[in-house]
């Protein structure tokens, strides 16, 4: 992404797109259930658009709950629209700038400031969280107002290929390893897979991994109490001299391959395809990648130092646009998905552990073997997870900027100590933006 200018990026994404491809679906559309326009004379038809991104088992099973709901409430329709999440945001900007924005919107935490901030999503006030923990709900909150609400709960850690670390005798990552086990780990499977194997997939560019070092090493979250980035200088460069040294040993994937790594892609995900033997992984996501290559993988929590490495994170959240003309029955629609048992198991755990403790309690006896996988996950790395906190207004794309910044380094086009300078210029326009 191009870094930010004089507009907010998020203003900038509206109209630098809007002339090209304001009314572009992109991704999947469907008809998830009847016409797409009310039948002639049937002054109660409603057609509601929904938007999500994820794998192809949360699209069949969202379509399948959607179509549900109609069966109950007939005069519901449906349009489904659906993606990656590669565009997913952009394309929702531009939705919104052409007053054209789904009814229901999944929503990422990165994101939910920054569209609650203008004004764009509805008050959830009316759904009933009765049996939800108050934490979880309150992540959807922006100054007292519920403008989102999860519709379910995941834990950062890490898969790994067991049947790659059996073969080659390994003592295999776990739950609680330090950062000293995972770098004895690779260089002892290095030595053993060749010059055409790797160890891990190089997620350094991803926010979400220096985010997690920086915790683990008891140096708090990246962002602090007044907003601003606080990513500690010494603890980044050495984190990525580090990530330079791997890569330059074969335990990290090489540039070229990084860049075209696609988590869950059953061609382009380097575990999934065998160029790399572990990374990191969110357990909501236990079942997607299981489904890609059954019974091969395995589970670990991401490495800790002088404190934990991983989080618990809503996975995604459920949002009402605030522009729709049905908002009362959009909320009506995210209060079934997130609280009725029927929605709760077709939808499984394709968006995390649900957040309704009773749907949680129906659906156990009927858990899949990666269902209770990744529910141990869940719950194994929850006691000492650490604080997880929604991205500040204005920020949303900053890990996309992030990203290219690190890219430089991955590719020798810049040191760890330039790329933190870089860095620190990125994240000045983005303060500035944010203070406007």
């Amino acid at each position: 992404m191009k870094k930010i200018k004089k507009k907010s990026v998020f203003v900038t994404a509206l109209m630098s797109m809007l002339l090209v491809s304001a009314c572009s679906s992109g991704g999947g559309e469907a008809q998830t259930s009847g016409s797409t326009q009310a039948k002639k004379g049937d002054a109660d038809a409603i057609t509601l658009t929904v938007a999500w991104w994820g794998s192809q088992s949360r699209h069949d099973a969202t379509i399948k709950a959607l179509e549900q709901y109609t069966a109950l409430h007939p005069n519901v329709k449906f349009q489904s629209q659906f993606s990656g999440w590669d565009g997913y945001f952009d394309k929702l900007a531009v939705q919104f700038s052409a007053n054209n924005a789904p009814d229901i919107i999944q929503m990422d935490a990165a994101y939910v400031n920054d569209y609650a901030g203008r004004d764009l999503l509805g008050d959830l006030k009316s759904i009933n969280v009765s049996d939800m923990e108050a934490g979880t709900v309150d992540s959807g909150k922006i100054k007292d107002v519920q403008y989102a609400i999860p519709s379910g709960v995941a834990a950062l850690g890490m898969v790994y290929d067991k049947s790659v670390v059996d073969k080659l005798g390994l003592t295999p990552p776990s739950f609680g390893w330090t950062w000293d086990d995972y770098f004895k780990f690779g260089e002892e499977a290095k030595a053993k897979l060749g010059s055409d194997k790797y160890v891990f997939v190089d997620q350094s560019a991803d926010l979400v991994d220096y985010t997690s070092y920086q915790y683990s090493m008891g140096k708090g979250y990246i962002f602090n109490d007044q907003n601003e980035l606080s990513i500690d200088k010494d603890t980044w460069v050495g984190y990525m001299t580090k990530m330079s040294e791997l890569r330059d040993k074969g335990i990290l994937t090489p540039a070229d391959i990084s860049a075209t790594d696609k988590e869950l892609d059953p061609q382009l995900d380097s575990v999934v395809n065998g160029t790399a033997v572990a990374r990191h992984l969110f357990s909501n996501q236990v079942g997607p990648i299981d489904a890609l290559k059954p019974g091969a993988f395995e589970f670990a929590s991401m490495p800790k130092g002088t404190e934990s490495g991983g989080w618990l994170k809503p996975s995604m959240f459920w949002s009402a646009n605030a522009q729709s003309k049905h908002q009362e029955e959009s909320l009506k629609v995210i209060d079934w998905l997130l609280n009725d048992p029927q929605a709760g198991e077709t939808l499984g755990l394709t968006r995390g552990t649900p957040v309704n403790k009773k749907v949680v309690e129906s659906l156990t006896p009927k858990f899949s073997e990666a269902d209770k996988v990744s529910l141990a996950f869940l719950e194994t790395v929850t006691p000492d997870a650490q604080p997880f906190i929604n991205d500040p207004k204005g920020w949303g794309s900053f890990k996309n900027d992030y990203k290219t910044v690190v890219e430089k380094v991955q590719f020798k086009q810049s040191t760890p100590e330039q790329a933190y300078e870089e860095l620190l210029k990125v994240a000045g326009q983005y303060a500035a933006e944010a203070g406007k």
